[in-house]
């Protein structure tokens, strides 16, 4: 039991806790956000959606990727990308990382 105690006390042992602390607050802020990073107009009562995602800088292949994950993608310019047929359900996750700003509808699709 002392060996418990003793690394308890170890410096590394204080130093892992910060951390997964701090990777625990991360992950449920990023969740947290979500929700308010997706407009309003965006349709929640459709089966898929068509949206555009504006990031803090232009996309790279990974973010590409991860909204290939989630949807079909139609097109990048910029910091925006379209993603076509998101799952409502599936909007959050679309959301949640820290690179994401805003989603919004795809303007002329009738939403």
């Amino acid at each position: 039991m002392s060996v418990w105690r003793e690394l308890a006390g170890s410096r590394q042992a204080r130093a892992l806790l910060a951390i997964g602390l701090g990777w625990a607050v991360f992950e449920i802020a990023l969740s947290a956000m979500a929700p308010g990073k997706i407009d309003g107009g965006v349709p929640r009562d459709r089966r898929r959606v068509d949206v555009v995602a504006t990031l803090r800088f232009p996309p790279e292949r990974f973010h590409i990727e991860h909204f290939q994950k989630l949807g079909r993608v139609s097109r990048a310019e910029g910091e925006r990308v379209e993603v076509r047929g998101v799952r409502a359900d599936d909007l959050e996750r679309l959301a949640r990382p820290f690179w994401v700003v805003r989603v919004e509808p795809l303007r002329g699709q009738g939403g």
